[in-house]
């Protein structure tokens, strides 16, 4: 039986800690926001503009809404005789279906129940209705389209009826069965998440303590053989008795951690090329603090591949190396070549390999509605102003890009069912973000994506240099993935075509991730081939050629010619360097949390 005090009940107890944990969690990130002078202000202030400029639209048209507007009344009818029907006892067929793969409907009780089932409709047809009028519209042009559409998405799937406590039919039932501790559970994980968030909230996708790095993640046996201030550089242990004369460089992306390629022994590529009879090294980058501030694009050009390219020879005693690079990572090996050939450098690169990766930021993909010159400048006021853009950030952007499944899904897991996340190796990369410092951002934000200057000869410069990308004369190789809505491949293919006469362009099927690291033994997948550069990426995808499975195996017949000889495999331990300590080393380890 419960005490005579209420406050004595445990269940009291932990209803008073929750709330007082959450007043104190909304007060620290209150603070954070203002401190920061948060460019999610910009972001709101962008949002309202997009969609007034479509409210304009509307008023200049009101055919074409009233048009709409008849269409829609007649499904609200419908789906309102199809409820009649239902609470009548008749089976009904639904007037509108979500679309496939949306998991937010999947409980049964949202077509069998009257009222959920009503509830479920009418929200599909009016957030349906609502987009399809910013795509029907007169009179936006495709920038103002497009950036209407992804706000206007964001509101209405933020509306969902899923993501509602009494609109929820799943999350009423498991209220009432556990009498209310799933909201407190979910109220207690909100306000660690709230905790370790930047100036957005950033929820939990995974259990963070199920990994630990050089355990069960990023474990391929090497060492740490050289560091500088920006990056450190992994040599990893062969697995064979010969090797490639040329090493394997691998240049990742700076925005996020280089483990992607190195999740687990399955999936991971490094472990793969190493098998392959490659001396692999990877760069793993510093994760920025406000110390790091000045450290722009080019440096990382300067003090970054060049200087590791410079440690690999001292290490192996090979000035040649064939260089990978990855997303951001590949577009700093391009200006990196570009500069080597701008100031007619000995080439240290036989051959580069660009994994999805943009030179050509005419069409950035989904993040360019964050793109223009108001949010930019807000952008870089903040990073003035804290030295560095918190990954954080960074990490909720991307996840509202398919907000759904990366957003909202684990809003309602995390809070509102009360539930842990589970262990996920890839979504524990995905938290996993890093820093970018404030030069750096600020560089690619204004001269790659708002002015797009590194496809204009002579327009940018590294170290007082000007480079221009088609005076590369590196063999090329470009892999992009068929659904990626980061580096969309169409725009990566006209970055192949700047260097038409030595690049090769291959297109793989799924996405930024999943159609990068797709290990041969999955025989998952299939990529297409063409030698001939068209004039356009539809010519070039028409006349190409189709074959199952990974696009590893062609890579690795496409690198051969540039290997070398074969000599004797090269040890970590053989090298010139002293060993600083094993992968994946202590730059990767730095991770953001409630004290940054």
């Amino acid at each position: 039986m419960d005490t005579m005090n209420p406050f004595e009940n445990p269940y009291w107890k932990m209803s008073l800690k929750a709330f007082e944990d959450s007043q104190r969690a909304f007060t620290s990130f209150a603070s954070k926001m203002n401190a920061d002078h948060s460019s999610m202000q910009a972001v709101a202030t962008d949002a309202a503009d997009a969609y007034a400029r479509y409210v304009q639209e509307c008023i200049k048209h009101p055919w074409a809404m009233t048009k709409q507007s008849v269409g829609v009344g007649k499904n609200y009818f419908r789906v309102m005789k199809q409820s009649l029907f239902q609470l009548m006892g008749r089976e009904v067929d639904s007037v509108v279906e979500p679309e496939k793969g949306d998991m937010r409907f999947a409980h049964p009780d949202w077509s069998a129940n009257t009222w959920f089932n009503f509830v479920k409709q009418m929200y599909l047809v009016t957030g349906q209705a609502w987009l399809d009028s910013i795509h029907n519209i007169p009179g936006l042009d495709d920038h103002a389209r497009t950036r209407a559409e992804f706000f206007v998405r964001q509101l209405v799937n933020a509306m969902s009826p899923s993501n509602y406590l009494l609109t929820n039919p799943e999350l009423v039932q498991l209220t009432v069965k556990s009498r209310g501790k799933n909201l407190l559970s979910g109220l207690e994980r909100f306000v660690q998440d709230l905790e370790k968030s930047a100036d957005a909230l950033k929820i939990s996708m995974t259990d963070d303590q199920a990994f630990e790095l050089g355990t069960n993640i990023a474990t391929t046996p090497g060492k740490v053989v050289y560091r500088s201030e920006l990056f450190e550089l992994i040599q990893y242990t062969p697995t064979t008795e010969k090797v490639a004369e040329r090493p394997l460089v691998i240049i990742p992306p700076f925005v996020n951690k280089y483990y992607i390629l190195d999740l687990s022994a399955k999936n991971s590529f490094v472990r793969w090329a190493v098998e392959q009879g490659n001396t692999v090294f990877m760069v793993s980058w510093v994760n920025p603090t406000e110390e790091h501030r000045n450290l722009g694009f080019d440096r990382y050009v300067t003090e970054g591949v060049l200087k590791a390219l410079e440690a690999v020879e001292e290490q192996t005693g090979v000035r040649e190396v064939n260089a990978v690079g990855y997303c951001i990572g590949g577009t700093l090996l391009m200006t990196s070549l570009a500069y080597m050939a701008a100031r007619r450098m000995k080439s240290r690169v036989k051959s580069a390999t660009l994994f999805t990766t943009l030179t050509d930021f005419s069409d950035p993909g989904d993040i360019g509605v964050f793109v223009d010159e108001h949010t930019v400048k807000a952008i870089e006021d903040q990073n003035n102003h804290k030295g560095y853009f918190d990954g954080r950030v960074m990490a909720v952007s991307f996840s509202l890009l398919r907000e759904n499944s990366l957003y909202w899904n684990y809003f309602v897991q995390n809070y509102l069912k009360g539930e842990s996340p589970v262990p996920f190796d890839l979504l524990y990369w995905n938290s996993d973000s890093t820093n970018i410092t404030a030069a750096c951002h600020n560089d690619m934000l204004r001269r790659f994506y708002l002015e797009n200057q590194l496809v204009k000869p002579g327009a940018y410069s590294v170290n007082g240099t000007k480079i221009d990308l088609s005076k590369i004369t590196t063999p090329l190789y470009f892999i992009s993935t068929h659904q990626d809505h980061i580096a969309r491949w169409r725009i990566t293919y006209e970055g192949a075509k700047i260097c038409r006469n030595n690049s090769t362009f291959v297109l793989g099927e799924s996405g930024h991730i999943a159609g990068i690291v797709n290990p041969p033994a999955k025989k998952k997948y299939s990529y297409w081939t063409n030698e001939t550069l068209c004039d356009s990426a539809d010519e070039w995808l028409d006349l190409s050629e189709q074959h199952s499975g990974s696009w590893w195996t062609h890579w690795d017949e496409w690198l051969a010619p540039n290997k070398g000889k074969q000599v004797e495999a090269r040890s970590p331990e053989e090298g010139k360097f002293e060993l600083l300590c094993d992968a994946p080393g202590t730059y990767v380890k730095r991770t953001l949390g409630v004290n940054n």
